[in-house]
């Protein structure tokens, strides 16, 4: 079978790295060794320190690449930026004093932000025929809700609406961060966590449960489902009053 192209939800942090290097090395039984790795960084409008997930990556691949047989060659790779600002303000920050009443109260801003990149790595993935896309979301981040089986299990239907297969691998490996300092340590790569953007939003308090975030899932999935089909169909108005 001709090996395809895989593209990962990055961000600079420890677990994005570690599925940086699974598939540039082909070790784990879950990803498959590519034919070229996509990495998709994700700004939404409200990040610091922009530089920090390339920088993080260039290192890691110049240190993978070293240590590669001439025989497996760390697949090509390509860090690529796609702004999420519109989808997020959107899902959320547009209408945020209308929507939290609906869910209890709850802030749902991270699992909007979330949803908005999962929308757009897509809608990528569509246009340049990668069908796998894979992403994290270890237990060492477990309180965030946009981390949760409910979460998970939608986004990936959604993601097979449009042909593209989502997989959150590694993530029962992922549950104690130190197994992740060890694998990338294992390869000589940075095991810190400063390899990320900053946002605004990270660790906002929200108390928000599965069945919030389940019912604002189900409420916003129709609207992008829409918003991506007319996004591929080239229907511009359309998708601009998905929301």
């Amino acid at each position: 079978m001709s090996k395809q192209e895989l593209a990962i939800l990055f961000s600079g942090s420890i677990d994005s790295l570690a599925l940086y290097a699974l598939s540039a090395v082909g070790r784990h039984p879950d990803i498959p060794r590519p034919r070229k790795i996509h990495l998709l960084c994700m700004q939404n409008g409200a990040l610091r320190f922009m530089a920090f997930p390339f920088e993080r990556f260039k290192t890691a691949e110049k240190i993978l690449k070293a240590q590669a047989p001439s025989t497996e060659p760390v697949p090509e790779s390509s860090f690529v930026e796609l702004d999420t600002v519109r989808l997020f303000q959107g899902l959320w920050l547009d209408q945020c004093e209308e929507l939290m009443p609906q869910y209890n109260g709850k802030n749902l801003v991270c699992t909007a932000c979330r949803l908005a990149m999962h929308t757009r790595a897509v809608i990528y993935c569509v246009e340049r025929l990668v069908p796998i896309f894979i992403a994290s979301c270890s237990g060492n981040q477990a309180c965030c809700p946009q981390q949760n089986e409910t979460f998970v299990i939608k986004v990936m239907d959604f993601s097979y609406n449009f042909g593209i297969t989502t997989r959150f691998p590694a993530d029962s490996d992922f549950d104690d961060e130190m197994v992740i300092k060890h694998l990338l340590e294992d390869y000589g790569l940075p095991s810190d966590n400063g390899g990320e953007r900053k946002c605004l939003f990270a660790q906002t308090l929200t108390t928000a449960t599965e069945k919030e975030i389940g019912s604002y899932l189900d409420a916003m999935l129709p609207h992008l489902n829409k918003y991506v089909e007319s996004r591929l169909e080239g229907k511009i108005r359309a998708a601009a009053r998905c929301f």
